[in-house]
């Protein structure tokens, strides 16, 4: 992140890339979007996310994932802890890339990266307490023991709001990180300059390149092939329009993925279900392991 993303140089407008195993490369599309001022002036370009783009971000996801898992959640939650380290260190950028496009104030820009802040460490904390909340020892009758506890289901794809971009993006890609997933993060709206940057962000932090990804582009181009995708197992949504939502659950009934599509009307700023451990439930599979006791 620099302190200028969203200035010029002699007329020189920037054009963001996206974040796929830790390199940014540009759409294999050739195309991009502008992202325009409430006046109308052109303050960046960002990539316009394809068809392909998506399947090399699964695939490096896919190629990251079973380390991640295996990392202890100790661990994970460091490297989670870590981004809201980040993003209070560069609270002022964050907040004028949030307030770039002339329709949000610069109050409701900082509340948004406070909260953001905070949901980094609720999640940093969560990492290795899940495995209590959503597994634990069974009661069974028989000369039983048995134990279950939540495994990662793998790559998921984590689709954000158009609104509060930072705090949306960070409220579907921490849940899926928390668990061990490794995730492909996609978002559009009219203000996806902080997306962008945030994909640089993790360039320099402790995330390993692939488990998050990010693209930008248009959602509702990419959620036929989200939902078709075999080599994708979750799915965890915000803000869809019905039509987005519709089509994203039609898709996914010949390849049964595991998706959680939060209601619009959620509030994001709610800890009350985005700090919630039951969030992760659709994200992660139950493995229950049986031993014989003499008990």
């Amino acid at each position: 992140m620099t302190s200028n993303n969203t200035s010029t140089v002699q007329g020189v407008v920037k054009t963001y890339k996206l974040f796929i195993n830790g390199a940014f490369p540009r759409s294999e599309s050739g195309r991009s979007l502008a992202v325009k001022n409430a006046k109308g002036r052109v303050l960046a370009h960002v990539s316009h996310a394809s068809r392909k783009d998506l399947r090399d971000a699964v695939e490096a996801a896919h190629g990251a994932q079973t380390k991640w898992a295996n990392a202890t959640a100790y661990n994970r939650g460091q490297v989670l802890y870590r981004i809201a380290e980040m993003i209070q260190a560069r609270e002022e950028e964050c907040v004028a890339l949030l307030c770039a496009t002339g329709k949000v104030t610069p109050s409701a820009a900082r509340k948004e990266v406070a909260l953001s802040i905070e949901r980094c460490i609720a999640w940093a904390g969560w990492t290795d307490k899940i495995g209590a909340i959503l597994g634990g020892k069974q009661p069974v009758a028989g000369p039983y023991l048995v134990y279950s506890s939540p495994e990662p289901v793998g790559v998921v794809v984590a689709i954000a709001p158009a609104e509060q971009p930072l705090l949306g993006l960070l409220s579907v890609l921490l849940p899926a990180l928390a668990v061990g997933n490794a995730v492909v993060l996609c978002c559009g709206g009219p203000n996806p300059l902080i997306a962008a940057t945030f994909g640089e962000a993790l360039a320099t932090s402790d995330v390993p390149a692939g488990v998050a990804n990010v693209l930008t582009g248009k959602i509702a181009e990419l959620i036929p092939w989200i939902a078709s995708h075999r080599d994708v197992q979750g799915c965890i949504a915000a803000g869809l329009s019905k039509a987005d939502a519709r089509a994203l659950e039609l898709g996914i009934a010949e390849n049964m993925k595991r998706v959680t599509i939060l209601d619009r009307n959620t509030n994001l700023a709610d800890p009350a279900v985005l700090h919630s451990p039951w969030i992760v439930e659709k994200l992660v599979e139950i493995k229950t392991v049986w031993h014989p006791s003499a008990l």
